[in-house]
């Protein structure tokens, strides 16, 4: 087959792929928002639990799998690098979108498991390094992080239910319990599998045009780990539901070091490299600890400029993670 043809097919594919995905995103939002009508829960909570538990999922089962072919780098620092993101690039950009509703209730609680989980993983790194002589998520330790997982999700459902204005706006068209959990999982299943499609897709565009591989490496394929998150995030200030994207963040924090972190670690040890060592946590607490200040400093709503130093912290991170790599100018 010719250039031209496959260019014109991969095309095609791009315009579906970004059809499905702002339909899956969609159908995620509206499920979540309608579910927490439903249960009579916050919004926030539902994207810090069900909403960030069906985005990470994925990000999970790559990160196992690259643990187990030995690939440790991608393992740990997709989960740490997720959080960098999440954070920086997605709330910041969110914040500078909109006004972001702070629910004091909700945040002064998991907010602060936000933060402390990534102050854990930190400690982890530590003690492992004194006992063992160099950094090293252990096995026993990743068994102990799906544990305190389990033990998040239980103490989630019970600030839920003491929340004091737990559900907000009435939707205007709301489904039952089960329909509103289908739209969620269908939702998820197209966002995440729609965007895998989309940036392969056009990685291998590049390619054909000539763009050099590492290019598509530090910008393409860089950007399409957060791309269910971010376009979830849109969605969520688009349909008028900002509460579901600042709850997938929190709890994508949550679990990207509970959850992701955990079930690599349980399946094989993570010997912590020297990049996310050096990089990736210090700038992963100075963000976490940046979004804390925020939540103290901020009344009913996150002011927007607060997005300013987030993205440019975000920014800094990448410039120097690919001269870390070797990527750019090296």
């Amino acid at each position: 087959m010719s250039t031209g043809p496959q260019v014109l097919l991969i095309l095609v594919i791009i315009g579906a792929s970004l059809a499905v995905l702002t339909k899956g995103a969609d159908w995620l939002v509206d499920g979540a928002a309608q579910l927490a009508y439903r249960l009579g829960i916050s919004k926030i909570i539902v994207g810090a639990t069900v909403v960030s538990l069906g985005t990470t999922t994925p990000e999970t089962a790559v990160s196992v799998l690259a643990a187990l072919r030995g690939e440790i780098g991608i393992a740990l620092g997709n989960a740490v690098g997720s959080v960098i993101c999440d954070t920086g690039l997605i709330f910041g950009l969110g914040c500078l979108l909109t006004r972001l509703p702070l629910d004091r209730f909700i945040l002064n609680r998991h907010g602060w498991l936000q933060f402390g989980s990534g102050l854990l993983l930190v400690f982890l790194v530590v003690i492992s390094t004194a006992v063992y002589g160099a950094p090293v998520i252990t096995r026993p330790m990743g068994v102990m992080l799906l544990c305190l997982l389990a033990g998040y999700m239980f103490i989630s459902i019970r600030w839920a239910r003491n929340h004091p204005n737990p559900t907000g706006d009435i939707p205007a068209v709301t489904h039952s319990v089960t329909a509103c959990m289908m739209m969620i999982i269908v939702g998820v299943f197209m966002v995440v599998f729609s965007a895998q499609a989309l940036i392969r897709s056009v990685a291998l565009l590049c390619n054909l045009l000539g763009i050099p591989e590492a290019v598509v490496a530090a910008t393409v394929v860089a950007f399409g780990t957060s791309l269910p998150e971010l376009v979830t995030a849109l969605t969520s200030i688009r349909k008028g539901h900002p509460e579901i994207m600042i709850g997938n963040i929190v709890g994508a924090d949550i679990l990207n070091v509970l959850f992701v972190t955990g079930a690599s670690a349980a399946a094989v040890a993570l010997p912590v490299p020297a990049e996310v060592l050096r990089i990736h946590l210090p700038t992963m607490i100075l963000i976490l600890l940046l979004f804390r200040i925020f939540i103290y400093t901020s009344r009913d709503h996150f002011r927007r400029w607060y997005g300013i130093p987030l993205l440019a912290i975000y920014a800094a991170f990448i410039i120097v993670s690919y001269f870390a790599r070797g990527i750019v100018g090296l």
